[in-house]
């Protein structure tokens, strides 16, 4: 036989051993050809229209459930930032007061009393128990607070004094680095007049004199010495004009807008944050008794304060 031939010979018996192979399986499985045919030619079923639109809609649900609580969480960060800031300064009145016998005051030489005072505010002087005496020491105190050779320094943005919840808050205010916190003059809470014809020296923090521990008489720990006051636009922490007698409640924006001016409000929804004298941070409720709030921010007014 010829090569050829039998080389085609054993290749004819090879595929017929594999086709009779294939034919028992057939019989055997006679679906298995037709499904795998449909398995490879079938196209892949996606989603339809409704389907889309259901699952957008359930998304868009747990998104309106959700972002109340993130933005809930983020303002807890925010308030408890500020009440952090309150507590620094709270520790640089009490390294002022071991330094200087007293804490710092709450202005001097406010121009409404003294034409072409100097000015400066207590956030001012602190500056070198909270960790700022570069700054401090930039500072002319010979000159008043805005002048030419001041206007550097005054311009330095201090997150001590920032608020984080304030919109915009980190902007300057007519060139100077803001503050959104104040010292508490007092208080003229009503019936007292609130048309700014009394005040009230009752408080902590008074033009050029300042107060020691000794004459907190109500306690330290009862008696506010710095609060938010961060609705305030014109506050600036080199500014002496950051100081404010409590004419209202805690937030309380008086409907003539010619008695709006310092007080005790925040951007936190239900209160604002308070320093007291001992260096302890509170928040304070919107709805705070009036006659609570009157005693702690007397100094001297003999109330008992049970909460706040």
């Amino acid at each position: 036989m010829d090569p050829a031939e039998g080389a085609g010979a054993v290749c004819r018996s090879r595929n017929a051993r594999l086709c009779f192979n294939a034919l028992l399986r057939l019989r055997a499985n006679p679906g298995a050809t037709m499904t795998a045919r449909r398995s490879r030619t079938a196209p892949a079923r996606g989603f339809t229209l409704v389907e889309l639109l259901v699952v957008i809609a359930i998304i868009g649900v747990l998104i309106a459930l959700l972002l109340p609580a993130v933005q809930a969480a983020r303002e807890a960060g925010r308030r408890t930032s500020c009440s952090n800031n309150l507590r620094q300064m709270g520790i640089g009145l009490h390294h002022y007061h071991g330094t200087h016998g007293c804490f710092p005051p709450g202005g001097i030489e406010p121009r409404s009393r003294v034409p072409g005072g100097r000015q400066y505010a207590w956030s001012a002087f602190l500056l070198p128990f909270i960790e700022q005496r570069p700054l401090y020491e930039r500072i002319d105190f010979h000159q008043a607070f805005d002048a030419p050779d001041n206007a550097q320094a005054a311009a330095t943005l201090l997150s001590v004094y920032i608020c984080p919840s304030v919109p915009n808050g980190s902007e300057l205010v007519e060139g100077r680095g803001p503050s959104h916190y104040g010292g508490l003059y007092g208080e003229a809470i009503p019936p007292n007049p609130t048309d700014g014809s009394w005040t009230a020296q009752n408080g902590t923090m008074f033009y050029d004199r300042a107060i020691k521990i000794r004459d907190v008489r109500d306690g330290t720990s009862n008696t506010l010495t710095i609060s938010e006051d961060s609705e305030w636009k014109d506050g600036q922490w080199i500014n002496g004009l950051n100081i404010f007698d409590q004419k209202y409640a805690i937030n309380y924006v008086p409907p003539n807008p010619m008695f709006f001016e310092n007080e005790i409000r925040s951007t936190h929804p239900g209160g604002a944050n308070g320093l007291f004298c001992d260096g302890s941070a509170h928040f304070l409720s919107e709805t705070m008794d009036l006659r609570t709030l009157e005693a702690i921010i007397t100094r001297e007014g003999g109330e008992i304060v049970h909460a706040f």
